[in-house]
């Protein structure tokens, strides 16, 4: 075998991998609609968006996040859930989520929500539209597109690196009629540095890391019969 076709095999078997993870977490859009989030990265004041539920479609990916077996597993010794009140506005959400949809399991639901987080920032960094599509309900999606646009513009480069994931919580669960809504704020450190055509840094510090809050919701239609969910409102702050 020659050294073209070894590489060849090499290639497909990154792209195997690479396409499985993202089957894992990815699924159908729920149709759920927003306004345009927030700059991830420059983490503009004042944006921030409003949640609304749509008609359900089917045809789009979306954020999948495994299913429980039953709607009342034994709490799991370092399940979430262990850190919220029982009583709390935020566990009588998720039970309710619970109650309409059995197979809701939170802590997978917040393993999926993190591997979401590192591809979005990711993708949107990047300029990559086609990773970004799927995983973003139609107004925040437009939003991170309008941006990306408006950088390609101005002739703007990201320099990006996503230094770890330093928490996940859950901040808001509820159900509104058939649609789940989950808020979830995440932690991360990054560094990130945007430069003008020139070269010059004109937002963020090269080379600098630090940290990050993103709280994002996500949705999902809970008869659907498949568990997937969409970003349908971001915030942020520095």
């Amino acid at each position: 075998m020659g050294a073209a076709e070894v590489e060849i095999l090499f290639l497909a078997g990154i792209a195997a991998f690479i396409g499985y993870r993202i089957y894992t977490v990815l699924g159908r859009r729920t149709g759920n609609e927003q306004r345009p989030p927030v700059d991830p990265i420059s983490r503009r004041e004042g944006l921030e968006q409003r949640r609304t539920a749509s008609s359900p479609k089917s045809d789009d990916n979306v954020v999948t996040l495994p299913r429980a077996r039953d709607a009342t597993p034994p709490r799991k010794r370092h399940s979430v859930m262990n850190a919220i009140d029982p009583n709390s506005d935020l566990a009588n959400g998720i039970n309710a989520i619970r109650t309409d949809d059995p197979g809701f399991d939170p802590d997978a639901f917040v393993d999926g929500a993190k591997v979401a987080h590192e591809m979005i920032v990711k993708s949107f960094a990047d300029g990559d539209r086609e990773t970004l599509r799927p995983l973003l309900a139609e107004d925040v999606r437009e939003g991170f597109e309008g941006v990306i646009a408006s950088r390609e513009r101005s002739g703007y480069q990201v320099e990006f690196a996503f230094v770890g994931l330093k928490s996940a919580t859950l901040e808001d669960a509820r159900l509104r009629g058939r649609v789940s809504e989950i808020t979830v704020k995440f932690v991360s450190e990054l560094i990130s540095a945007t430069r003008d055509a020139a070269g010059a840094v004109v937002e963020g510090a090269a080379g600098v890391v630090r940290e990050v809050t993103d709280v994002w919701t996500f949705a999902r239609d809970t008869r659907s019969a498949d568990p997937n969910w969409k970003v349908v409102a971001t915030s942020g702050a520095a």
